[in-house]
């Protein structure tokens, strides 16, 4: 009997040191084998994309002064391209030329009435009465010539008629007119970018219908008020159109520099998001040897690579691959290049 202990006991000893023995490889097994990509420190670009509508530097509706005048004739058509004092509009001089006959009787009234008050034959409240209706004809008068011929008060292109010659006016303007050279677009920005934002500074704009091309653009003014609501700023982009490439209504996308900053740029590769929030990380390499989860806050993405706000500093390796195998204080080997 004590002899069967004596073995028994032999061979435990000898399993353990054979356990012993294999315990480094049995480490090495468990390690997952990553590689890695130093966090650079960089100089980032804070270029801002918002998106807007291109909208007519000016435009005008062209009207009368009174309703109920004939068109005599309409000198353009919609696709015209006017110029500022353009005559676009006569009206029917029917209605100027009888208030011009009213005017030179009650001219002739008040002329022969003169005489008489200054001898004293009519009294001081009734040469004024009729001094009074000859300011009022007078006006009516020129008013009506004002109208007789329309002149367009911008240089631009006709963009709707709404009459024909001969048509009585009723409500809707006889023209519309817009200039397209320059172009605007007004752009709602983010109040933290406020300080950025100067008139004068360059901004370039995109057309998904000419995708390959860049318009120039200059910040032309800056709303003074902000909305208290989508905590945004209006800022007005001037763009030049001597090529009329552009047109009011298209959609654009305007990019703005607003300077640059100090970062750290790692592979987007290594950071993942967490399943269910908005949560983003990566692991850090510490040591050569072991995993650690950082949370990071992650900024703009330049190429296939992105800024870290925080979480991460310059100089400090994070693992790239075999990302699903990784958790907090996993032992790595990072494989050489």
């Amino acid at each position: 009997m004590r002899k069967i202990v004596m073995l028994a006991a032999g061979a435990m000893l000898l399993t353990g040191c054979g356990g012993r023995r294999n315990a480094p490889a049995e480490e090495r097994d468990l390690r997952v084998l990553t590689r890695s990509s130093v966090a650079e420190a960089a100089t980032v670009r804070l270029t801002e994309e918002f998106t807007s509508e291109i909208e007519p530097f000016r435009e005008n509706d062209i009207t009368p002064a009174a309703s109920g005048v004939h068109i005599d004739r309409i000198l353009v058509d919609v696709g015209d391209e006017v110029r500022e004092g353009q005559l676009l509009v006569r009206l029917d001089p029917t209605q100027y030329n009888q208030q011009l006959v009213q005017l030179k009787t009650v001219e002739d009234d008040y002329n022969r009435l003169r005489p008489v008050y200054e001898v004293g034959g009519i009294s001081a409240q009734q040469i004024d009465q009729a001094k009074a209706q000859l300011d009022i004809q007078r006006e009516v008068v020129a008013n009506l010539k004002k109208n007789i011929e329309v002149l367009s008060p911008i240089t631009g292109v006709v963009t709707a008629r709404n009459y024909e010659s001969g048509d009585l006016f009723a409500q809707q303007p006889i023209l519309h007119l817009m200039q397209i050279d320059p172009l605007k677009v007004i752009v709602n920005i983010s109040e933290q970018f406020f300080p950025n934002v100067t008139v004068g500074m360059p901004v370039t704009l995109h057309v998904d219908i000419f995708p390959e091309r860049e318009f120039p653009g200059r910040v032309s003014l800056i709303y003074p008020a902000l909305d208290a609501t989508t905590r945004t700023f209006k800022v007005e982009v001037t763009v030049p159109n001597r090529e009329r490439t552009l047109r009011p209504g298209m959609y654009a996308r305007t990019l703005f520099d607003m300077g640059s900053k100090p970062g750290v740029m790692v592979p987007d590769v290594a950071v993942q998001k967490q399943v269910g929030s908005s949560e983003r990380y990566l692991y850090v390499i510490v040591g050569d040897t072991v995993a650690e989860r950082r949370r990071v806050e992650v900024g703009r993405q330049v190429g296939d690579r992105v800024d870290i706000l925080q979480g991460v500093s310059a100089g400090e390796q994070v693992a790239v691959t075999a990302l699903s195998k990784l958790f907090d204080g996993a032992p790595v080997e990072v494989k050489q290049e």
